[in-house]
Parts: structure tokens; sequence; C-alpha cells
């Protein structure tokens, strides 16, 4: 099955938001979890600029879902993602992931020793500045919103090279230079399905739970939360923190943890840590790696 291209949709299509354009990696995450039935009918994509972009049309009600990336295995954390779900409203559903390398591309007929321009997302420039360094050291680096926006910019002739899925090379036209490019191999992105806020996915025996809370600026209350994991044998498979951006130097952090909510030992924890939060947003249970 192939989503639908942006310019064509019906009242009866099931709206996808997704960091665009066609061509990225969050495309291809829209295709897996289509092919693995998370929609109910046929998906019209909806490219956007940004998770944040993604999510708030979710929000608004102006896409059904979105898929974001949330987490790379040489870069961690996707934090503008991380951001966006910790605005609340929505929840995580479903999760997949993918293989990750790049196709460098260029405009027909450039040579690697005529770039001087090299545009891709800064997630992925993490991913593929050493072989950069070494093939196209004269390289100025541009930020591009997403690796299918970097091809785009190169065929537009705003920049010389792009790191992207090698699709993109296609879609806009580009000679291709090099395929399966990371500087660190066996690289994975984990994308997230996210719809408004309702009932968890059903509980699968092999799930995720996702929470943000803010803890009270006093000695001792992070240990404290954790703690209330620790004792119920919750296991985290994940801990970050990023500013709230409405005090300085506040913080949420965001936790996953193995199990569902609808797991006693996970429920409880849960509640324990609500009553110690100044704010905790639960972010939904899923299965692992399993797209529902």
């Amino acid at each position: 099955m192939n989503p639908q291209p942006d310019t064509c949709t019906s009242e009866s299509d099931y709206r996808v938001a997704y960091l665009g354009p066609a061509g990225t990696f969050t495309e291809a995450a829209v295709r897996q979890f289509e092919d693995a039935g998370a929609f109910p009918r046929a998906v019209h994509l909806d490219s956007c600029s940004s998770p944040g972009e993604a999510l708030d049309k979710v929000r608004a009600g102006h896409a059904d879902a979105a898929v974001v990336a949330i987490e790379n295995s040489v870069d961690g954390p996707v934090t503008p993602t991380l951001d966006a779900l910790a605005k609340g409203e929505v929840q995580i559903f479903g999760e997949t992931e993918l293989d990750i390398a790049f196709a460098i591309m260029v405009r027909p007929g450039t040579q690697a020793a005529e770039v001087e321009s090299f545009s891709t997302h800064p997630v992925a420039h993490q991913q593929v500045q050493g072989w950069m360094k070494e093939h196209m050291p004269r390289a100025r680096f541009i930020a591009a919103s997403s690796n299918a926006a970097a091809a785009q910019a190169v065929a537009e002739g705003e920049a010389d090279a792009a790191a992207a899925p090698l699709r993109a090379a296609e879609l806009f036209g580009l000679e291709v230079l090099a395929e399966k490019v990371a500087d660190v191999g066996n690289a994975r992105t984990r994308f997230v399905l996210v719809r408004l806020a309702g009932d968890p996915a059903p509980r699968s025996g092999h799930d995720r739970t996702a929470l943000v809370f803010r803890l009270p600026n006093e000695p001792g209350s992070l240990v404290g939360a954790l703690n209330e994991f620790a004792v119920r044998g919750v296991d985290m498979s994940r801990i970050g923190s990023r500013p709230t951006r409405r005090e300085r130097y506040t913080y949420d952090f965001h936790v996953d943890l193995v199990g569902h909510i609808e797991d006693q030992d996970v429920a409880e924890a849960v509640e324990a840590v609500a009553t110690r939060a100044q704010q905790l947003i639960y972010l939904g249970s899923w299965p692992i790696g399993d797209p529902q």
C-alpha cells in the first residue's frame, strides 16, 4: 500500500501528519505503520516542517494521527519531539524502527571536489560528519528542516550536496555519489504513532509506557520519584530532561518504562510519582517495536 500524496485527498482519507517533504525517513516510517495495519483506511500524507507542527495538527483536529521520530541510536532522543509531546493532549499508540543510512546526492554532473555546501537535518549531520570530513572537507554545513528538504534545496541550487534517503534522489532528480553512508554502523531510529489522548493501546505483555513530569526544585525530589519505580521493580528504559521553557532553569523529566499502565506495579508507581510531581503527563502505553 502507498499513502496518497499530499495533493490528493478526500474527506474519507485518514490524515497522517509527518516530517516532510516526501522522501524523508519519517515518510518511510508512515509506510511501515500502514503496512502493519495501523491505520483504519486509506492514508493521506500531510507534510510538516517539524515534529511540533505535526503534533499541533493532531491537537487541532487537522490530522487524525502523526508519525514522528523520537529516538536515534547514535544521537539519542529527538528533542523537538520530546518538547512537542510535553504540551500534552496527545498520546503514543505504537512504534516502529528503521535502519538509518544515507545517500549523498548532488545535481547531475556535480563532482565531489566541487561541493562547497552540504545540507541535511542536524540529527543526520551527526551521523555522517566523519564521512563528510574525509570526502568533502571543504563543504560548509547548512542545516535543513528534514533530510528530504535538504535534497530539495540541492535541486533548487541552494546547496551543492545533501545526505538523505535514497528515495529523495529519485524524487528530486539528483545524482547519487555514495550510498549507505553512516559513521556508525547499524544505526536505527525509533518512530512513534501519535493520536489525541484516549484509551491506551491494548496490553501485549511486551509494552512501553512513557511519562513526562515536573518536580519541585528541592533536595531529593528526583531521587524520591525514581525510587517509586525502583521499589516496585519497574524498569526504566530511558530517562532524560528538557527545559520547561516557562521558568528559567526548570526541567521536565521524560521517562520510558518497561510495562503497560494496566500492569499493577506500573500503575502504582505512576500514581505515586504523580503525588510527588507538580505536573505529570501520561504519554501512552503501547507494544514495543510492534506498530498498532
